[in-house]
């Protein structure tokens, strides 16, 4: 029903299949009403719509031809509808005439695409008391609707939706209770009024908290949320879908949406876009028109804008430059700036879905960016990997910093025990913004040498870097820094002591490869790839390693694009004999194990285990459940997300060890 086509962060861009078609997600579905629709959203880019079951329901005429003819021919539109069961209605007035199950049934019979049970939206900081009983009420509906469902073998799909108010606790429980049921989808409730009020930052907690407990294999619903300034930082968390009846409601008020927030007609001079009717008219021409032709008007361009982001969101998504579009939309005002620093505070939870190679470079906006997964991510690799007895920290120079620190160093000073330093007994890195620190034998590997920041540093990148080497140097006897770091950073604790000695940088391309085998695939993969006769193949055009073999066994390729390394089927062997199970292996049932020894790709369903460190695009190994090694290949989807598909590939096979 769901499939993950790209990812970068908890972002996706997926398809989701109904029985009137195929949706790509993320997507907006513009809130129709069943009996006033000024606008043909499909006109504008809808591929899937929203509209109210209980609003139908009530109305004798729209009902009967509902019933007679069905919801698409209804609202005349012929992709999927979801409809909502009333619970937009029973949060305003208290109460609805209709029940759980008789709005299923009548989902059902309408021939909805994806039906609701009635949920009870809880208003955020009302008291525990009423939050935890609205909770217990939700949740028993929601498990009554599945069991309605497979009754009656239902092919309506189904949501079941998240509440808890803005108690966090609640709002993990009623969605770990959910997963545990059969539902389709799961939209995010209640929080349409955070939004209103501008408190986003809220709204990360509920929708974080939220996600840590929803399956990673149903589209998630952020319900009620329409306005594109925030789709990004939505999108960001894990969101697939977005309803609204913004860009009506909005235009009904001669209110114009951006990016960067609402306008009003009254006060514009300049139309605010690009679209059809922001080049055909000026605010004068709308303001001069009747109102329901002004209305309709803004309402096309408040669904162009909205299509618009959605469209540029996914784009960012395959480039992997989500957070770069989330951390530009969120200086549009500082609820949102205050929301995207809050959601620093889930890093760990990101990182977990977050593909340690991408198209884009890694651009550093802001001391935002310090808090994006690949950064947490290298601080952690630097913490695990192995250390010499003394370090030497260089300032930044051009990147690759290893092609362009060579010979004489220049004017250190000494931090710790006082002794010769052993050039072949230090590690040698570079200062960075905003990775901290990059060993030279690895900064060729993304995104250490695909990024860049501004050379002006700010106070918040400054501390960052401080109070990191602060930490790290304690690993070491003895700590050289050179004097432009010292200067550059104004760190009074490390000018006690003026080295004289000589230090210089010699490259060695075999301690690179197992440095950049260490930083991939765990410490020790360096020294199970890469012995016997290392010989390392360059390209004559660019002086990049791109094969190393042993002799002329190959045993890896190099990627040009980010310095990963590519596993033969030697490597693969290589591997798998050093390193631990489970690390960087994905584990098979026995049903599977044929077609993987074949070279054939291996699908979520046939997993059984897999090493929870692996991201989307890392290479792995494939074994069956005796830890046997049938093939190698690359990963389609984080460890999180195979783990619970049961649709879809896991594994692109590069090859099956089959003789």
């Amino acid at each position: 029903m769901f499939e993950i086509k790209a990812k970068d962060n908890m972002g996706r861009v997926g398809v989701l299949k109904t029985k009137h078609g195929d949706v790509k997600t993320p997507a907006l579905m513009p809130v129709i009403h069943p009996r006033k629709q000024a606008v043909d959203v499909a006109k504008y880019g809808a591929d899937i719509v929203i509209t109210n079951a209980y609003l139908i329901y009530k109305d004798e005429d729209l009902k009967a031809k509902a019933v007679e003819e069905g919801i698409h021919k209804l609202i005349n539109f012929d992709g999927p509808i979801m409809t909502d069961s009333g619970s937009f209605q029973l949060s305003v007035y208290g109460d609805v005439e209709i029940t759980n199950k008789e709005v299923l049934e009548f989902q059902e019979l309408i021939k909805t695409d994806i039906g609701t049970s009635l949920d009870i939206p809880t208003a955020p900081f009302v008291d525990r008391e009423k939050a935890e009983s609205d909770m217990e009420i939700t949740l028993e509906r929601a498990r009554e609707a599945v069991e309605f469902k497979k009754e009656n073998n239902i092919e309506m799909l189904l949501n079941s939706v998240v509440q808890g108010s803005t108690y966090l606790d609640l709002r993990r429980e009623c969605a770990r209770e959910l997963t545990k049921l059969d539902a389709d989808l799961y939209p995010i409730g209640a929080v349409v009024p955070l939004m209103e009020s501008y408190h986003y930052r809220d709204l990360v907690d509920v929708v974080m908290n939220s996600m840590k407990e929803l399956g990673d294999d149903t589209p998630r619903h952020l319900m009620g949320a329409g306005h594109p300034m925030i789709f990004a930082l939505c999108v960001a968390m894990g969101c697939d879908l977005f309803d609204s009846a913004a860009y009506i409601l909005y235009a009904e008020d001669d209110r114009l949406l951006s990016t960067r927030g609402t306008y009003k007609l009254e006060n514009l001079q300049e139309m605010p876009c690009s679209c059809e009717v922001c080049t055909k008219y000026t605010p004068d021409d709308l303001r001069a028109m009747p109102k329901e032709q002004r209305r309709d008007l803004i309402a096309q361009h408040n669904l162009h804008v909205s299509f618009a982001e959605l469209r540029l969101i996914r784009q960012a998504i395959y480039d992997g430059s989500l957070m770069e579009l989330v951390e530009e939309r969120c200086r549009a005002h500082p609820a949102l700036l205050e929301a995207r620093r809050q959601l620093g505070l889930y890093s760990r939870d990101l990182e977990k879905y977050d593909p340690r190679s991408k198209k884009s470079a890694f651009f550093y906006t802001g001391p935002e960016s310090l808090l994006r997964p690949e950064v947490i991510r290298h601080l952690e690799k630097l913490r695990e990997m192995p250390k010499k007895r003394d370090l030497i920290i260089l300032p930044p120079t051009r990147k690759p910093y290893s092609k362009f620190t060579t010979g004489k160093l220049g004017e250190f000073y000494i931090y710790g025990e006082q002794h010769e330093i052993d050039l072949d007994d230090a590690d040698f890195m570079v200062l960075d913004i905003p990775f901290g620190l990059i060993p030279l034998e690895i900064d060729e590997v993304y995104p250490l040498s695909q990024n860049d920041s501004p050379k002006t540093r700010d106070v918040d990148s400054i501390e960052f870097i401080e109070d990191f080497i602060n930490e790290f140097v304690e690993y070491y006897d003895q700590v050289l820094i050179h004097s432009r770091v010292i200067k550059d950073l104004d760190i009074g604790l490390y000018d006690k002591y003026e080295s004289s000695q000589d230090i210089r940088y010699a490259k060695d391309d075999v301690k690179k490869v197992k440095a950049i085998a260490d930083y991939q695939f765990g410490v020790g993969a360096g020294e199970a790839l890469f012995t016997g006769n290392i010989n390392i193949e360059k390209s004559k055009k660019t002086g990049k390693i791109r094969h190393i073999y042993d002799g002329k066994v190959l045993i890896v390729n190099m990627r040009a694009s980010d310095s990963y390394l590519i596993l033969s089927k030697e490597g693969a062997k290589r591997l798998h004999n050093k390193m631990p199970y489970p690390q960087n292996r994905v584990v098979v049932n026995k049903d599977s194990e044929p077609f993987a020894l074949e070279g054939k790709s291996v699908f979520c369903k046939f997993v059984v285990e897999c090493d929870e460190n692996i991201r989307a695009r890392d290479e792995v190994l494939v074994v069956n459940e005796e830890d046997k090694l049938l093939a190698y290949g690359k990963a389609m989807l984080g460890a999180c997300e195979i783990s619970q598909f049961n649709t879809g590939q896991a594994i692109k096979t590069r090859k099956g060890m089959k003789k």
